[in-house]
């Protein structure tokens, strides 16, 4: 992380969140998942070439089955082509100043968005790496910390993301983005409904919208909750958690039929969930714990198969810096989940 005065933040989260000792690392390229008999089962899906990338994000392009991956470490970007074993460099790490690449999504357009923790969000053109738009958030003395960590859009082309430090999130409109660039604002404060937390520490992380735009569903990370805000009246509420909770929460994905899968980070786990009608419960219906997850940060749903970013953060990353030596990093494939 290039932003030390947030160093401190990661690694007392990775702390609180952490079960017990990190699971030992798993060497093979592909293995099966307990509950072979028809249960999920887990492969790699491409590689990402580099020996420190630490992948965070991922976004799918459904138009072309192309992925994408940004790396928390530098801020490089990668693509990976539909039949290719691995990804190739589609934006360098320093790209437009970028030193992490945390949420990415694709839009209807085939714009991709790319946040950056320390400074907002950037758009891209899918066809040639051109930057199409930038939002950053306010800087100056006085600032407070931030750190814009995963986004969603809605289905108007709206972008809504999180803000894991200062507990808001920000939106950027289509006539913002048709814009080229502008400040980052607040939309929601979620603050005064998130349970409380240590000064400085993370609170919100990965973000969802519903098929019809009504709600966002947004993960409060090391608490374990789901909060649902409305966007036609701003109201904000915890949703109603059956079964089990969400602690070590990351990548969120929600598909049409409120079938919410879960990349937990710290604890190797991988949990679907199904959504009820209005967004204000939640049931448990599967829960998947294998560490060739290796510390899954995100995941992306796309045509009978769950992506998720190997980020291998505990082996020399953000989670335990200096020590550790990483695998050739990798996305996995998760099939039955």
């Amino acid at each position: 992380m290039k932003t030390k005065s947030l160093l401190p933040a990661v690694l007392t989260l990775a702390a609180a969140l952490t079960l017990g000792a990190a699971p030992a690392q798993v060497q093979g390229q592909a293995r099966t998942a307990p509950g072979a008999g028809g249960g999920p089962r887990i492969s790699t899906a491409f590689s990402l070439p580099g020996a420190k990338v630490y992948p965070e994000g991922i976004a799918t392009d459904p138009r072309t089955d192309t992925v994408y991956v940004g790396s928390y470490a530098d801020g490089t970007v990668y693509r990976a082509r539909p039949g290719r074993s691995e990804a190739e460099v589609f934006l360098p790490s320093g790209t437009d100043g970028r030193h992490t690449a945390n949420g990415l999504r694709v839009d209807a357009r085939g714009r991709l968005w790319v946040t950056d923790s320390t400074t907002g969000v950037a758009v891209y053109d899918t066809a040639d790496g051109s930057r199409l738009a930038h939002f950053e958030v306010a800087r100056g003395a006085g600032a407070p910390d931030r750190f814009i960590n995963d986004l969603t859009l809605t289905p108007d082309g709206t972008a809504y993301l999180t803000d894991s430090v200062r507990g808001v999130i920000y939106r950027v409109t289509p006539e913002q983005l048709a814009a080229g660039s502008g400040v980052l604002t607040e939309a929601y404060d979620l603050t005064p409904a998130l349970r409380p937390r240590p000064a400085g520490g993370f609170s919100l992380n990965g973000i969802v919208s519903d098929p019809a735009g009504r709600y966002l569903l947004a993960v409060d990370m090391p608490m374990g909750d789901l909060y649902r805000v409305d966007l036609r009246s701003g109201a904000v509420r915890r949703v109603t958690l059956i079964g089990g909770d969400l602690k070590a929460a990351d990548g969120l994905a929600l598909s049409p039929d409120g079938t919410l899968r879960v990349a937990h980070n710290t604890t190797n786990t991988l949990t679907r969930w199904q959504v009820g009608a209005n967004g204000t419960r939640a049931r448990l219906t599967r829960t998947l714990t294998d560490p060739s997850l290796q510390i899954p940060t995100t995941l992306a749903h796309t045509r009978g198969r769950t992506l998720v970013v190997r980020s291998q953060f505990d082996k020399g990353g953000p989670m335990s810096p200096g020590s550790g030596t990483p695998t050739t990093f990798t996305v996995a494939a998760v099939s039955g989940l």
